[in-house]
């Protein structure tokens, strides 16, 4: 074959590989777009009370779902502690868990005496004003980076 012969197969077999996986995308809504069944996350209220050593910090956000699909929280990470970990709390008790769910429609809300972030050993210890960068990765959406602020340990994130 010659070259010309090779380049004109190798851009029949483009153009028909090309047709080939715009069939195969998309599958979620009726004209092929299904953005709008995606999951639409913001972050709003976020703060870290000013902790009294740098051991350990509490981190407090809300998560809004304004999508048609349900995401989840599965992990968050900060330049600014060795961990951080997603506590849920039922009654007294406070527990570590994998994920937790950001409803469609709806919110995940991170406060005080309930489901909370906890930043475990912190390069230093966060003064009031300072702010800690997070980074939220979800099971379907693509990660939040935020700067949180570091409020007076008496904050109540209203």
């Amino acid at each position: 074959m010659t070259r010309a012969g090779r380049r004109a197969a190798a851009s029949v077999l483009a153009g028909a590989l090309a047709v080939a996986l715009a069939g195969c995308g998309g599958g979620g809504g009726q004209d092929g777009d299904d953005a709008g069944d995606a999951p639409r996350l913001s972050v709003s209220g976020a703060y870290i009370p000013q902790p009294p050593t740098a051991d350990v910090a509490g981190g407090y956000l809300t998560i809004s779902n304004t999508g048609d699909t349900d995401d989840a929280l599965t992990s968050v990470t900060s330049e600014a502690a060795e961990s951080v970990e997603m506590h849920e709390t039922e009654g007294t008790t406070m527990h570590r868990v994998d994920s937790l769910a950001v409803p469609a429609g709806g919110t995940l809300r991170l406060d005080r005496g309930g489901n909370h972030l906890m930043l475990m050993g912190l390069e230093r210890r966060p003064d009031e004003g300072d702010t800690v960068p997070l980074e939220l990765h979800f099971e379907t959406s693509a990660p939040i980076t935020l700067d949180v602020p570091v409020e007076a340990a008496n904050h109540t994130g209203e």
